[in-house]
């Protein structure tokens, strides 16, 4: 799909932040419809049914939170990236736990929104995360045969380092949360100290610097994202 195919709605109640993306994006060649508030959002929503959503947390009366929350209780499965001035994580964390595919904190790049744009539309029309093997850079996961390889060489891993890497992989590119990964991995939200030493052993087996890591980035308060390099 070309980016003249995608319609973005934009979600946001301050106009230059409207305007910068209706420029910014349409020089993409992203078709840009706009809503102020929560009420706009939805009528917009249902009457052009958008690939994307850009939504703003910090909305007039109904907040982006609970816009959020109505559209995935609703089974709206559309991709949403938020973008935020709030400087608290916990407002990030809830977004993402309510649904949300990634954050963009303000002010932003366009190159880097840009980017956080096509893996999600990515995840939503070529589902990437449940093909069978992933690449990237050095790095290969064979999912069926549970096969991890870095430069050719087949790296051993514990359950748990695998299992973190496995849910990592079938969603490359997108932040997971802590309480996601400790949900997914143990099955209740067992201490994060327990994430944060199987990552980070995770690093020594994978990266080639692991205290600057390559594929495994540390998203601060919030979680870890797999990056997919070049």
């Amino acid at each position: 799909m070309t980016n003249s195919n995608v319609r973005i709605l934009v979600v946001d109640d301050e106009p230059p932040i409207r305007k910068l993306l209706r420029v910014g994006l349409g020089s993409q060649g992203y078709a840009i419809s706009e809503a102020p508030n929560a009420r706009v959002a939805i009528e917009l929503m249902e009457a052009e049914k958008p690939d994307l959503v850009l939504l703003d947390l910090g909305l007039p009366g109904m907040s982006g939170h609970e816009l959020l929350r109505k559209w995935r209780d609703d089974g709206l499965d559309i991709p949403v990236v938020i973008l935020s001035s709030r400087t608290d994580e916990a407002g990030i964390v809830q977004a993402l736990e309510l649904g949300a595919d990634d954050y963009v904190t303000k002010p932003f790049g366009m190159n880097e929104l840009v980017a956080r744009i096509r893996v999600a539309l990515r995840h939503k029309f070529q589902q990437q995360g449940e093909k069978p093997i992933f690449q990237t850079g050095d790095l290969s996961v064979d999912l069926v045969k549970r096969l991890v390889k870095v430069q050719g060489k087949e790296v051993k891993l514990s359950p748990k380092e695998y299992d973190i890497l496995r849910m990592l992989v079938q969603h490359a590119g997108k932040v997971l949360t802590h309480h996601f990964l400790l949900k997914q991995v143990w099955g209740d939200s067992t201490d994060v100290q327990y994430l944060r030493v199987y990552v980070r052993q995770l690093r020594q087996k994978i990266e080639k610097s692991p205290d600057q890591p390559r594929y495994i980035t540390t998203e601060t308060g919030v979680g870890y994202r797999l990056r997919e390099v070049e």
